[in-house]
């Protein structure tokens, strides 16, 4: 386990009926940005809640931010920030509309382009504080300092401790009224957060046992996350599992279990190229690209991947190569019970999207991808090819 500094400062308001929670959290002085985004949280009594909770305060309202937020819409928002003195920002749904407000947090507050900031041009400089309430469990955007955001056909990341909100809101009962599309993309995104810092080369010795504890808190998660994604498709209206989801997901990606580890996010990477291109799901676009990163990389991942294999699907017979296959391919199945993709195929996509991949990948200067920088272009071909079909 390498040297790390961990700083969790979000405090979490967790359970049902804990949107009541904003009353204390926000001053009554401030003027607040209340952005969210198409409408469904009018549908599920969330937004009368968070209305409830804001009496007395200033409230300007920012609806329709879209998934994989646009910049150009989460520009617009950045200047409602500035021409109304805004001091506070409440996002109000899943990741999507968290990371935006994310953005435009920091977007308000830089006197340069703000996409700077996902080039590596622009540094920053303040940022409005924020709160969010989660509506969709999925990312750990309520919790960690990452942001996503789409330009045209870029879609791009940025990391700063500043951004982590000030409070979260993760109140279960706003996911009983989720569509099961929503639910299964939140439960895979979920899975592939653990696995990009789980199934990776522990590269300074060699030997993957060496970061027990944080080996131990990912299976954990894993093993909630397929038992509850596959138990909720039958039980929507089971709140306990919600729960679990809800919190497994958040622990998935708020920095804990990979402080200190070797991180691939390859598959992310590759990820975000075919939803800036095709508008895939996220999270498909993920279980698409995973489980043919791996058979490539199934070799400098073995150690781990047989770790995984024995202690979250109990695979134990067979040779190296049975199990290391057999790890994959359960993991194809659960991705399938969960109703995604494991296929450019399955989504309609031919060879010609390999190319496209490649060129995007190119043009970011994602030439030496992975927790080991071996993922070059021509290896990321070859995922992308074995992913076709």
């Amino acid at each position: 386990m390498k040297n790390f500094s961990l700083f969790q400062p979000t405090r979490i308001h967790f359970g049902e009926g804990q949107i009541q929670q904003i009353r204390k959290e926000v001053a009554n002085h401030q003027n607040v940005l209340f952005i969210y985004g198409g409408g469904s949280i009018k549908k599920n009594t969330i937004y009368d809640q968070c209305i409830e909770a804001l009496e007395g305060k200033t409230v300007v309202e920012y609806s329709g931010v879209s998934p994989n937020p646009k910049y150009e819409q989460l520009m617009e928002a950045a200047e409602v920030v500035r021409s109304r003195s805004i001091d506070f920002i409440l996002a109000v749904g899943g990741g999507s509309v968290i990371d935006g407000a994310k953005f435009v947090a920091a977007a308000a507050k830089l006197d340069v382009e703000p996409w700077g900031l996902f080039t590596g041009k622009a540094k920053l400089q303040d940022v409005v504080p924020m709160g969010c309430v989660l509506t969709l469990p999925a990312t750990g955007s309520e919790s960690n300092g990452g942001t996503v955001v789409t330009r045209d056909k870029d879609k791009m990341a940025f990391v700063h401790d500043a951004l982590r909100p000030k409070f979260a809101v993760m109140d279960p009962a706003a996911t009983l009224t989720l569509p099961t599309e929503q639910v299964a993309n939140g439960v895979v995104d979920a899975f592939v957060h653990v696995v990009e810092q789980y199934v990776t080369q522990t590269l300074e010795t060699k030997h993957p046992i060496a970061n027990k504890v944080h080996d131990r808190f990912a299976e954990g998660l894993l093993m909630t996350l397929i038992e509850e994604g596959l138990h909720v498709k039958n039980h929507p209206q089971d709140m306990a599992t919600r729960k679990n989801i809800m919190w497994a997901a958040n622990q998935a990606l708020n920095g804990l279990i990979g402080a200190g580890v070797p991180q691939d996010w390859a598959t992310h990477m590759i990820g975000h190229e075919l939803t800036a291109l095709f508008g895939i799901d996220h999270a498909r676009s993920l279980s698409i690209i995973l489980p043919a990163l791996w058979k490539v990389r199934k070799q400098e991942k073995s150690e781990k991947l047989l770790q995984y294999a024995e202690r979250v699907w109990g695979v134990v017979d067979g040779s190296v190569d049975e199990r290391l296959d057999a790890a994959i391919h359960k993991t194809e199945e659960f991705f399938v019970e969960m109703g995604v993709p494991i296929r450019l195929s399955d989504v309609g996509l031919d060879s010609t999207a390999v190319d496209a991949v490649i060129e995007q990948l190119n043009l970011h200067g994602l030439h030496a991808m992975g927790e080991d920088g071996q993922i070059t272009l021509d290896v990321s071909r070859e995922i992308l090819k074995l992913a076709l079909d």
